[in-house]
């Protein structure tokens, strides 16, 4: 939201309406929920390709001598040990192991990484990484507005790609990033994504966004790229058992808490925020498992929501975080935190508890979704 409480606008906003996008407040910002069909932009991304915006999220410059090491203070992973070109997912806690956001840090060249954040923390994040960068010979940037970030996700999306750039995308790696041109445009060509599928994600200089938006949607024409937006991501993600900041992860979890406990690594040199609270929280985590987060499918067809009990033999075990209908699947589906001696996959007996009705469901592993390599 800007300083006036107005939502505020991507470079692409006027596009996106052009083209009936239904839009929608995320996080402060004016974006689209959907192009037409949820199902078939769902679809699309798993057999085809599509295209996202996404200029919401919150790029952070982190610049100086000691960037590495601020990094490795403030975030739980081991930043230093990224090698320029590449990308680490990792968490930024607070002292107490509770988590403020879950990151994407680039390493763009020696002394230069790029922080994203989920948009409705980038502000979070960026007073965190500020604070915490006292004393270090090291620059925090607010480099929102220097991005608009688009991704096109999908089997067909490397070759759309290599029909606008001369990079080696074949030599890009999974979570590698690299400089390039993408139809004539200056980018930075990261291949990440948030859908389970191979993709890319594009950031651009916002006047840039338009004509890089055209030139792929004429690029993908012929293998069935089309627009796509929030709605089918969650469904995509959600599918690929990756978690959400405000559903999976909130202030209230650490790392081990959720599953994620392999993203703090205590074997770093130095302190780090958190770190005090995250070694007794994997203490804990081993002695006593904390609730374990599953996936659960719907033998019927009602569909679960964020914040429905999860029950057993007339007990409440857990809670879901995100459910949806399962456009891959062709049924509902859920993740939630469980108690551990209901998580194992298959265990009976298993429902969630949609408006009094105990609705059965089946124990699953994460992700529902694993695309063939």
């Amino acid at each position: 939201m800007s300083s006036t409480g107005e939502l505020r606008h991507t470079a692409l906003d006027a596009l996106h309406r052009s083209l009936g996008a239904t839009m929608t407040d995320f996080a402060g910002w004016d974006m689209p929920l959907r192009y037409g069909s949820e199902r078939d932009e769902h679809l699309a991304v798993r057999t085809k390709a599509g295209l996202f915006d996404l200029s919401h999220m919150g790029e952070i410059t982190v610049t100086g001598p000691q960037a590495a090491a601020l990094l490795d203070y403030a975030l739980v992973g081991n930043i230093g040990g990224v090698k320029p070109g590449r990308a680490r997912y990792t968490m930024i806690c607070r002292a107490d192991g509770g988590i403020l956001d879950d990151l994407i840090v680039y390493r763009l060249g020696e002394t230069e990484y790029m922080v994203v954040a989920n948009a409705s923390n980038a502000q979070v994040v960026l007073d965190a990484l500020t604070e915490r960068a006292a004393g270090f010979d090291a620059e925090v940037r607010d480099d929102r507005d220097a991005y608009a970030l688009l991704a096109v996700q999908g089997p067909e999306s490397p070759g759309i790609l290599k029909s606008l750039t001369d990079a080696d995308l074949d030599g890009l790696k999974y979570y590698a990033g690299l400089p390039g041109t993408v139809a004539g445009v200056p980018a930075l060509i990261a291949r990440t994504g948030y859908t389970g599928e191979d993709g890319f994600e594009l950031f651009v200089k916002p006047e840039h966004a338009v004509e890089l938006w055209q030139a792929l949607t004429k690029a993908g024409e012929g293998v069935g790229l089309v627009p796509c937006g929030l709605s089918c991501r969650d469904t995509l993600r959600l599918e690929a058992g990756m978690p959400l900041y405000g559903h999976e992860l909130t202030t209230s979890l650490t790392p081990f808490d959720a599953g994620l406990g392999r993203v703090v690594k205590f074997e770093k040199e130095g302190d780090f925020v958190g770190r005090e609270a995250l070694r007794e929280a994997a203490a804990r985590a081993e002695q006593n498992p904390p609730r374990v987060l599953v996936g659960l499918i719907a033998e019927g067809r009602r569909v679960p929501r964020a914040g429905y009990a999860v029950v057993a033999g007339g007990e409440v075990i857990g809670e879901v975080t995100s459910g949806a209908p399962s456009p891959t699947l062709g049924k509902p589906i859920a993740i939630a935190y469980v108690d551990a001696a209901h998580a194992a996959p298959g265990t009976s007996g298993v429902g969630v508890d949609i408006r009094g009705s105990h609705e059965p469901y089946e124990v699953v592993a994460l992700p529902f979704y694993k695309r063939q390599k």
